[in-house]
This record gives C-alpha cells, structure tokens and sequence, in this order.
C-alpha cells in the first residue's frame, strides 16, 4: 500500500492550497472585468519586470508548461496588450514587451494585486515575510536542481 501524505501536515500541500486559495478569485473579479486570465496576468508580470524577454523564459520565471505561456501569450496579442519584435540574434525567437494598452492594464491590474496581497499578509511581521521569502527562493533553486 502506498504511503498516505497527510494532508494537514504537508508543506507541499499547503503551498499547492495557498497557490488555488488565492488564484482561485482572480477570474471573478480581475479577470471577468479586464478579459485577462490568470496566465495572460502572470507573463504580464514578467514582461513588465523584464521587458524584451522570449516565451521560454516567461516559462521559465513563472513555472508554467510552454502551451500555457503560448496560450497567454496569443491571448495578450490578440487583444493588442502585447508587441513582438523580431530577435536581431536569433531570428527564430520573438523579444515580447507590453504595448501602452498592456502596460495601462498592468498598472491598473497591479494595484488591484498589490492591496490583495497586503490584505494577504496582514498579520505577517516583516521578518516573517523577509524568512517566508528566502525560504520559498531556495525552494525555486532546489526545484530548478532537481529537473
């Protein structure tokens, strides 16, 4: 028989739990009213962090499959919220940057996000969150270590 993970105990579980929790009203309220998924939001984070990146390393930043950061991406494009340039050093690969149309959502979406999660950590000491940060960082390398 196969080992049970219990569910109130493991770490894994609650970081998948937060994830749903809290992504999970974005298409109810975000979404609907801007036409933006969750994923077309996510590689807007990236680009506005990161202007000119390429597909793959909106993957790679955000931990989505490439169809999914290919959806997000035809999604961005087709309603105009995104401008793809040619690569002088690849001509295979696109640099993706948001037009002003995706940069104006992004400023709008953003500060919808940044008052959702400072009602998120509300409770939370700044060192706390200064740990929880550092913790989740080394998280990322030891996933990216074992692929």
């Amino acid at each position: 028989m196969a080992e049970s993970l219990p569910v109130d105990s493991s770490l894994f579980f609650k970081l998948v739990r937060v994830v749903n929790l809290t992504a999970r009203p974005f298409h109810d309220t975000v979404g609907k009213a801007n036409h933006l998924t969750l994923n077309e939001w996510r590689a807007m984070v990236v680009l506005a962090s990161h202007p000119g990146v390429a597909a793959a390393d909106i993957a790679e930043s955000t931990g989505l499959d490439k169809m999914a950061v290919s959806r997000a991406i035809a999604g961005l494009d087709k309603t105009g919220r995104l401008v793809k340039k040619e690569d002088p050093g690849d001509q295979r690969r696109s640099r993706l940057y948001l037009s002003a149309e995706g940069q104006r959502l992004f400023t709008k979406v953003g500060r919808t996000a940044k008052k959702r999660e400072a009602e998120l950590f509300n409770g939370i000491s700044a060192e706390e969150l200064e740990r929880f940060g550092a913790t989740a960082d080394k998280l990322v390398a030891a996933v990216r270590g074992l692929r």
